[in-house]
C-alpha cells in the first residue's frame, strides 16, 4: 500500500499494537498528527489512513461506499488491530468491527452514533446531504468550508479550532467531497442500532463535555453494548483537533 496514506509508529520488540485512526467527513489522515504524537511510540504502531474521496483517496474511482471502505480498511491493516473513529470515521469502524470483529481487538469510538432510526428523518438528512454535496461542486470551495464551519455543531469551537479544520479541508478535492457526502452521509448509512450487541470487543464511546448531542447519543449506545464505556474529555464536537492530547491520555 501506498506509505502516504499511512502515518506510522515505531516499534519496540514487535510488541507494539497497530492503532488504526479513521477520520471524519472533510478531514485527512493528517487530523491525527497531534493525537499520534501524544501516543507512547513503545506501546503503539499508529495507522492513519484517508477514507475515499479523501487526502490521497481523493482520486478514488470505485462507487464509495461503506463496503467499500470496510475494504480499504480491511487491505491496510494487519491481520489483527485496534480501531479508532471519528465522526464519519466512527461510522465506518463499526462497519469494520461488525465485519470482521476477529480483526478487532479493541474500538474507540470518538464523536459518532450508530446512524439514525427513524426512516423519514434518515430520508431528510438524505435530502440535506445531496444538497451540500452539491453545494461542494457549486460553490467556490472557500464558501463551502465557511458554509460548513457555521453549523450549529461547531459554534463553540474555539478559533484555533475552526483554523486547524479548515487546513484539513483545504488538503482535498471538492468534487471528490462530494462523492463521498453522496456515499458516507449520515443519510445514507442504514442504522446500526440493533447490531451494537454483536460487538463482543471492548468498546469505548468517547464524546466532548460541551457536546450535549453525542453525549446522549454515547450514553443510548452504551446501554446496547456488551463491553462498553462511556468518557468524556473536554472540547466539542471536533476532539482530535481541540484536544488531541486529552484522546492521546484516553487512548493510551
Amino acid at each position: 500500500m501506498d506509505d502516504k496514506r499511512r502515518s506510522a509508529g515505531s516499534t519496540i520488540g514487535g510488541v507494539a499494537e497497530t492503532l488504526a485512526f479513521l477520520h471524519g467527513f472533510g478531514g485527512t489522515r493528517h487530523a491525527w498528527d497531534r493525537v499520534i504524537a501524544g501516543l507512547d511510540p513503545q506501546r503503539y504502531r499508529p495507522l492513519a489512513l484517508d477514507l475515499p474521496g479523501h487526502g490521497d483517496l481523493g482520486s478514488y474511482n470505485r462507487p464509495i461506499t461503506f463496503a467499500g471502505c470496510v475494504e480499504e480498511v480491511l487491505a491496510a491493516a494487519p491481520d489483527r488491530f485496534a480501531l479508532c473513529g471519528y465522526s464519519m470515521g466512527g461510522r465506518v469502524a463499526q462497519h469494520v468491527a461488525l465485519t470482521a470483529p476477529e480483526r478487532v481487538s479493541r474500538l474507540v469510538l470518538v464523536s459518532t452514533s450508530p446512524g439514525i432510526e427513524d426512516s423519514a428523518e434518515r430520508a431528510r438528512r438524505r435530502a440535506a446531504d445531496r444538497v451540500l454535496a452539491e453545494d461542494l461542486e457549486r460553490l467556490p470551495f472557500a464558501e463551502f468550508i465557511e458554509l460548513w464551519r457555521t453549523q450549529p455543531l461547531f459554534a463553540d469551537d474555539p478559533p484555533e479550532v475552526g483554523a486547524l479544520a479548515r487546513e484539513e479541508q483545504l488538503r482535498n478535492d471538492p468534487h471528490a467531497l462530494a462523492k463521498a457526502m453522496r456515499g458516507l452521509g449520515t443519510g445514507e448509512m442504514e442504522p446500526l442500532w440493533r447490531r451494537l450487541g454483536e460487538l463482543r470487543m471492548p468498546v469505548t464511546i468517547v464524546v466532548g463535555d460541551r457536546d450535549a448531542k453525542f453525549r446522549a447519543l454515547g450514553e443510548r449506545m452504551l446501554a446496547l453494548l456488551r463491553a462498553g464505556r462511556l468518557a468524556s474529555v473536554p472540547g466539542g464536537h471536533r476532539l482530535p483537533l481541540e484536544n488531541a492530547s486529552g484522546l492521546a491520555r484516553l487512548l493510551d
